[in-house]
């Protein structure tokens, strides 16, 4: 009877000690190793690493430079990849159809495709740069502006929605409208086959899949959606998948991606944009005592916003007590937390191919497929003056103050030549 009690006991004990030792190897290993997709052992240079890539790891020591480190690592981790032979294929065919209304106007443009042969060690090192940036005004207390000082627990569930999960390959990007984010969204649903074509099999090439689709909030694993799989530990695997997973995010110039936001929303007819958006504008800050009900009634009408009357909407305080400012316009702080996360790939729109290149190389899917293409009219930054020349001075300042984190956090210049005239 002894016997039966200790081995019985030694059972028990042995079971605890298993759960024990399978949850502190969750923790420290990550999830993605039990893919079987996909293997993240270092030991195999050809596939993807959970970790970070050891060039854009947070350094553990201090008696050498954030620069040292980083050069020795990039040394380490290129003279790796020459060991291994890459073989291309699967690229892009050079097509441009699409089903989409907005794409058929705008197109692609595929003479600006870039290969990144040389000049690679300069792109390591701008990235480097920019998430240093990052890193020091987000712990630059003389530096504030709204959930700055948040922890990752303070944001709530329906704030991370723009962070979209790849488990097969163990990446994170958080979508930014406006900023290419139709192009890499169509990369996140072919790497993590979260749609199906009309064949039923994982569509394989991103320009094939629908934009209606792309944007189809069922088409993607966002953090928001964690709570439904995980429950009470939905908080728990967001932090280890932040902490193993690869995380990138593209910007753009804060003022250039309102541009493009009143382009795309208020210059071509969109319904859902003028019944939500355009009629309260036009309301509030137009002529017009008479309101079209339709997108098509207005735009035959000509009753259509100004730029003028959508900066004035944005400053009006009236706008965010109705509702949180739309995607679109969004300052990027309110969408990706920057410095509730720590970023270890930081794209810049004025750079798309090169950064695309870039982030698609380190993370060893190079051979997959090629970015999507950029559209032909793209708004620029040269565009600028030319659009905030009618606004009032005071507006553009207030202006200025309201995106001022997106501007100092991801390194773009205050554009003294707008907001001094």
């Amino acid at each position: 009877m002894t016997k039966s009690r200790l081995f019985c006991l030694l059972l028990v004990l042995g079971s605890a000690f298993m759960v024990l030792y399978i949850i502190v190897y969750w923790d420290n290993v990550g999830p993605a190793h039990f893919n079987h997709h996909t293997s993240f052992s270092k030991s195999s240079p050809t596939r993807l690493s959970a970790e970070r890539p050891s060039f854009l790891s947070t350094p553990e020591t201090d008696d050498v430079s954030d620069v040292d480190r980083f050069l020795d690592s990039f040394l380490n981790v290129e003279a790796t990849k020459n060991e291994v032979p890459s073989t291309k294929g699967g690229k892009l065919s050079n097509r441009g159809g699409t089903n989409s209304f907005e794409e058929n106007v705008r197109g692609y443009d595929w003479s600006t495709r870039t290969k990144l042969e040389e000049g690679l060690l300069d792109q390591e090192l701008i990235q480097e740069e920019r998430r240093l940036n990052l890193r020091k005004f987000c712990a630059n207390s003389s530096f504030n502006f709204p959930t700055k000082d948040f922890d990752f627990d303070d944001i709530p569930n329906k704030e991370l929605d723009h962070l979209i999960v790849d488990d097969r390959h163990g990446i994170i990007y958080c979508s930014v409208p406006k900023v290419a984010c139709t192009n890499w969204k169509r990369v996140m649903i072919v790497l993590s086959e979260s749609l199906l074509d009309k064949k039923g099999v994982p569509y394989q090439d991103p320009l094939e899949i629908p934009r209606e689709d792309v944007h189809n909030t069922s088409s993607h694993l966002t953090f928001n959606k964690f709570w439904r799989r995980y429950g009470k530990f939905s908080r728990h695997m967001m932090k280890i998948k932040l902490k193993k997973y690869t995380k990138f995010i593209f910007v753009r110039d804060p003022f250039v991606r309102l541009i493009s936001a009143f382009r795309s929303k208020f210059e071509l007819e969109n319904e859902d944009f003028y019944k939500s958006f355009a009629i309260p504008i036009l309301t509030r800050f137009s002529n017009w005592t008479n309101v079209p009900l339709s997108a098509g009634e207005a735009f035959s009408s000509g009753a259509k916003p100004s730029f003028s009357q959508f900066i004035q909407y944005l400053l009006d305080a009236r706008t965010e007590e109705q509702r949180p400012f739309n995607e679109h316009w969004r300052q990027v702080y309110r969408l990706c937390h920057p410095c509730q996360i720590d970023y270890d790939f930081v794209g810049k729109l004025e750079t798309l191919d090169e950064d695309a290149s870039l982030l698609l190389r380190q993370l060893n899917l190079d051979s997959l497929f090629q970015f999507p293409p950029s559209y032909r009219n793209r708004t620029a930054s040269s565009w600028e003056e030319d659009w905030f020349s009618k606004i009032p001075l005071e507006w553009k300042q207030k202006l200025y103050k309201l995106y001022e984190p997106d501007f100092v956090l991801f390194g773009y210049p205050k554009p003294e030549n707008i907001l001094n005239v």
